[in-house]
Parts: structure tokens; C-alpha cells; sequence
């Protein structure tokens, strides 16, 4: 690991939805953050050198059979720990206090009251809300413990172990509903751990160029671009690196958005002056999909197709010995891909499946410590405009996945159209950047319309827009009326085929975000 990584904070993940935010907290506050398995050892730790350690919080009860548990040697390494909600519970328990099922339940905002003065909450006002989630709470104390903070129905909000740098939240500093959660993480970081703050992505740019031109030599790599921000940043920092030995492969399947194409075209080629090679297959995936409406053979198909036209246009490029792929932190964690990271299940992606091994190139991901919001600081230090760099996220099997039921030429051409107007419209009202992933889904049924005097039946098109922190869970977004009203005029006036609009009011979960 880099210099800038000599300053790290590990947190141990205990099955929290919560544990990426986390992470990203900490770096927010430039103090380099891994995510670790929550059964890491302490003699793992030990080598990791971390300047403190946060414990995640988690569904499970601490006394129920099985649960989740750390190492107990931790607690004698004499490192600053936070015991976040069920990360408090589990110190608690583990150093002889008492976790029961609480009498009262606390789900959303509370109002807590710090009542004691402490380095964790200097510069937090004395009433401060709070969110809470928690079942469970530490019913009593030991007398190792002291407490620093309560709510109504909980009397021991924080807590700290009298000796030891041991510290205890039951509420959740790192999401926005805490308003000072901040300036609580912030004070664990820099009073508790003594960290400096020496995390800086541009830095960490430098060290990835040096890296890459080290480990690559007069060698020429390959990077497979799709239009997203991932692979666009990553081609970014290669051109940086390497320049004329790199080269490009663009996969023009059919199923990008509107102009998409052209405009990675545009950038990469004629901007950054990079060896692209554009693969125009859009026919080839067209009669993979024919008639193909299950969302999952969409996948495999799609998934096939583009290795065989990445391999078939890759053969072409000599003394091509190494693949750059926009793998990030994200992808590592839920992979199971890193050696300390927690051990999860891997999901079945929106995005198509990886290159087969038989290849035979040497991987480089010089994205894989970093998450989304970092990457996206990247593109815009690396020169990328932000158009690119903003772009909403976009699944790997394209339109292919929101044009629902069977795939065909004219229906891509109608949701494309569709599309566009969606972002056109969210971007003239200013409110691109606060929405997450907006777009339009062209569904497999027909309506009845009028248009004029005569009497229609024709396709309908839903439009999606939702607010994320992490895209573990989304809300809708709550657009105005007058928006929503012009976005179904123009695709109904302006789309062949389309009489009829709808809106998806549908959080995450129990929806999806896609609809396939």
C-alpha cells in the first residue's frame, strides 16, 4: 500500500448496510479507510497498523447463537475504537456490560442530550438530533464504562470505557440524518486516533501514474470503454500514464443512449488524441436478442456477444499485454476480491459479466481503492468533462434491460428518443446533479389514446428517477409537477409510438432501481 495509506482507519464490517458510507465518511475527512472482514485477527491488524479501528453496526443481536463477533484480542492493542450501534453493543458485551432487547424501540430521528464533556463531542451542541436503528441497546454498564450521552428512551447513547481509547455510539454518526455525525467522526479521527488528514486524490494520481508506468514498461494495454465514468476515468489516468501505448476498444452494441457513441468518440479519440477502436456490432446483438424477453438470458447473451467482439477486435492490437478494467472499491467488497475485505455473496450485477482468464492479458485496475464520488473527483482533476464525469449511472447491458419484454430495433429507437428527453428535461431544470439515475423504461404493453379525433393504441413509456446515497437503497425523487408535466408532453407529442406516461414512485428496496 501507497505512503498515503501510511495513515488508515479500518473499519470491521458486521453486516451494516451502512458500512461503505462509513468508509466514505472517513476519507471525506482525508484519512485513508479500508473495509475489513469483522473476524479479522488482531494479529492482522497488528501488521495493518491502522491509527483506530471502527466497528460497523449490523442486523444481528450480540446474545443471539451465531452472531457476528470480533477477535477479543482487539481490545488489548491499544488502538482508539468506535463501536457504531451494534459495533457498541458487541464492546459493551464484550468488556462486561449488558445488551438486552430494548423496552422501546428507536427507528429515525431522536433527540440526544451529551452529558458529559469528551474529545468526541467538542464542538456538538448539548442538544443534537441523532438517527437511530436499533432493537437492542446496552442496558447497563460496567463500571469500566462511562456514559456520555442519552436520548429519551435510551440512557446510553454513547459511552466510553474509563482506560482504554474505547468508544461507543448507539445512533448512526455517518448518515446525513445526523447533522453533526460529521464533526463526531471527525473528532474520533483527529482527537482520538491523532490523525493528520493526509489523504488527497491527487496525490493518490501521481502515485497510480508512477505505478502504472512502472509496472507496464514498453508494454501497450488495453481498456474496453462503455461511455461510463468508470472506464472513461480509467482511460483518462492511463493516456496520462502511458499515452501512445494505449488503446481503446469501444463495444457500439446498439443499445447505448442517445449520441452516447459519438461523444466517447469525440472525447477520446480526438481530445486526448488515444488509439480508439470502435466495433460497430449493433447487428450482432440485435439477432443474439431476438425475441428474447427474460432479463437474465438478456444478460448471458448480450455478456457472450461482447466477448467475442472485445476478444475478436483485441487479437488485432499487438504487443497488447496488459487489460485495464474500471474496477472499483464497491466491487472489490462485494466480490470478496481483497484479502481482509468482508466475505459476501456475490450479486448478479446489472453490469455485463468480466473477460474470460483465456485472454491470457495481465489485469491492471488502478480504480480498485476508490469509490464513486472519489472516482468522479478523479475525472474532473484528469481533465475529463463533466458531462462524462457527471453522467448518471448506466447498466452494462444497456437499453437491452429497460426495454422491457423483446428487444428490436424500433423499440430501442423509441426509448432512446424517450430517454433523452427525460435528461434533457432534468438537466434544463438544473436538477441533474441532485437526482442519482434518471431515465425512461419503454414497458412490453399498450394503452388506449386520442390523439386528435382518432382513437390510438400504443406503447407506454415509464420514466424513473431516484435519490441514493449508495444505491444500496434509493428513494424516488419527489420532481416537480410542472417537470413531470413537460416530460410526458414531449415524449408523447415528440416519440412515434407513444401515448401514455407514467411515473415510478417506487423506493429501494422492495423495488429495484432497474426494472430488469
Amino acid at each position: 500500500m501507497s505512503r498515503l495509506a501510511d495513515e488508515r482507519v479500518l473499519v470491521l464490517d458486521f453486516g451494516s448496510q451502512y458500512a461503505q458510507l462509513i468508509a466514505r465518511r472517513v476519507r471525506h475527512q482525508h484519512v485513508y479507510c479500508e473495509i475489513v472482514r469483522h473476524d479479522i485477527s488482531a494479529e492482522r491488524i497488528r501488521e495493518l497498523a491502522p491509527k483506530g479501528l471502527i466497528l460497523s453496526g449490523g442486523p444481528n443481536s450480540v446474545y443471539a447463537e451465531g452472531a457476528p463477533k470480533c477477535d477479543p484480542a482487539i481490545f488489548d492493542l491499544g488502538l482508539p475504537i468506535l463501536g457504531i450501534c451494534y459495533g457498541m453493543q458487541l464492546v459493551c458485551d464484550a468488556l462486561g456490560s449488558r445488551v438486552e432487547n430494548a423496552p422501546a424501540r428507536e427507528y429515525g430521528r431522536a433527540q440526544c442530550e451529551v452529558t458529559a464533556e469528551n474529545d468526541l463531542f467538542v464542538d456538538v451542541p448539548r442538544q443534537t438530533q441523532v438517527w437511530m436503528s436499533h432493537g437492542d441497546q446496552v442496558a447497563q454498564v460496567s463500571d469500566d464504562f462511562t456514559p456520555l450521552a442519552r436520548t429519551e428512551t435510551c440512557p446510553f447513547a454513547a459511552v466510553k470505557h474509563r482506560q482504554r481509547p474505547i468508544y461507543g455510539l448507539q445512533f448512526h454518526p455517518e448518515v446525513t440524518h445526523t447533522p453533526h455525525g460529521k464533526q463526531i467522526l471527525g473528532n474520533f479521527l483527529t482527537r482520538v486516533c491523532g490523525c493528520a488528514g493526509m489523504w488527497r486524490l491527487g496525490d493518490f494520481a501521481e502515485e497510480a501514474i508512477v505505478d502504472i508506468r512502472r509496472r507496464v514498461g514498453s508494454s501497450r494495454v488495453i481498456c474496453g470503454l462503455s461511455g461510463g465514468v468508470d472506464s472513461a476515468v480509467v482511460a483518462a489516468l492511463l493516456a496520462r500514464a502511458i499515452g501512445p501505448q494505449l488503446s481503446c476498444i469501444l463495444v457500439d452494441n446498439g443499445l447505448l443512449r442517445k449520441d452516447e457513441a459519438d461523444a466517447v468518440i469525440r472525447e477520446f479519440r480526438d481530445h486526448f488524441k488515444i488509439d480508439l477502436h470502435v466495433v460497430q456490432a449493433q447487428d450482432r446483438f440485435l439477432k443474439a436478442l431476438e425475441g428474447e424477453a427474460n432479463p437474465q438470458e438478456k444478460r448471458r447473451k448480450i455478456g457472450h456477444v461482447f466477448i467475442e467482439c472485445f476478444a475478436d477486435e483485441a487479437a488485432k492490437i499487438e504487443d497488447a499485454r496488459f487489460l485495464a478494467q474500471g474496477t472499483l472499491y464497491p466491487d472489490v467488497i462485494e466480490s470478496g476480491g481483497s484479502q481482509d475485505g468482508p466475505a459476501a455473496t456475490i450479486k448478479l450485477h446489472h453490469n455485463v459479466g468480466g473477460l474470460p482468464e483465456d485472454l491470457c492479458f495481465e489485469l491492471i485496475e488502478p480504480l480498485r481503492d476508490l469509490f464513486k464520488d472519489e472516482v468522479r473527483q478523479l475525472g474532473l482533476q484528469l481533465g475529463l468533462p463533466e458531462d462524462i464525469v457527471w453522467r448518471h449511472p448506466f447498466p452494462g447491458p444497456g437499453l437491452a434491460v429497460r426495454c422491457l419484454g423483446p428487444v428490436s430495433k424500433s423499440r430501442l429507437d423509441t426509448l432512446r428518443e424517450a430517454d433523452a428527453i427525460v435528461v434533457e428535461e432534468i438537466k434544463k431544470a438544473g436538477l441533474y446533479r441532485a437526482t442519482s439515475q434518471s431515465f425512461a423504461v419503454l414497458l412490453p404493453i399498450q394503452s388506449v389514446g386520442v390523439m386528435g379525433d382518432a382513437r390510438t393504441y400504443e406503447d407506454a413509456v415509464a420514466v424513473r428517477s431516484i435519490d441514493s446515497e449508495d444505491f444500496m437503497t434509493a428513494d424516488w425523487s419527489h420532481l416537480p409537477y410542472e417537470l413531470l408535466a413537460k416530460i410526458s408532453t414531449r415524449i408523447i407529442n415528440e416519440v412515434t409510438g407513444v401515448n401514455r406516461v407514467v411515473y415510478d414512485i417506487s423506493s429501494k428496496p422492495p423495488a429495484t432501481i432497474e426494472w430488469e
